[in-house]
């Protein structure tokens, strides 16, 4: 079974230790939403890693959220992977489709939900609406 807390998943992503912006409240309410979303007969030995991949990508996501709201911004609006930007005289232009999977819609948001859908396509999972 599944043996994924909110300390685990810290020490194996030390990225989420601030406790104050990644509440272990918000953690342990994705562990909850994962355990009913991941089937573990399909993840197997992956679902431990499927689950904090999982938790990480929705904390990114908050925090992106809570970060507009305190910056005057609107919490959870929807903004796509920046594609070109131009400052003074320099122009950067990323190649997105690089880094996304497609028909990843919602997972190509972060790296982690990226990297998280890449296991569900392993784990023979990605048929699964999340």
């Amino acid at each position: 079974g599944l043996t994924m807390d909110a300390a685990q998943f810290r020490t194996d992503f030390p990225e989420f230790s601030d406790t104050t912006k990644y509440p272990d409240s918000a953690i342990t309410m994705w562990l909850t939403v994962a355990g009913l979303s991941l089937p573990s007969d399909r993840w197997g030995s992956l679902l431990d890693l499927g689950t904090e991949l999982f938790i990480a990508h929705h904390l990114v996501i908050g925090a992106r959220d809570q970060a507009a709201s305190t910056n005057g911004g609107v919490p959870g609006a929807v903004q796509g992977p920046v594609a070109s930007k131009s400052v003074d005289k320099v122009s950067v232009s990323y190649d997105t489709g690089a880094t996304t999977i497609e028909k990843g819609d919602f997972w190509n948001s972060t790296t982690y939900g990226i990297r998280f859908l890449r296991m569900a396509h392993m784990a023979g999972a990605g048929g699964i609406q999340l």
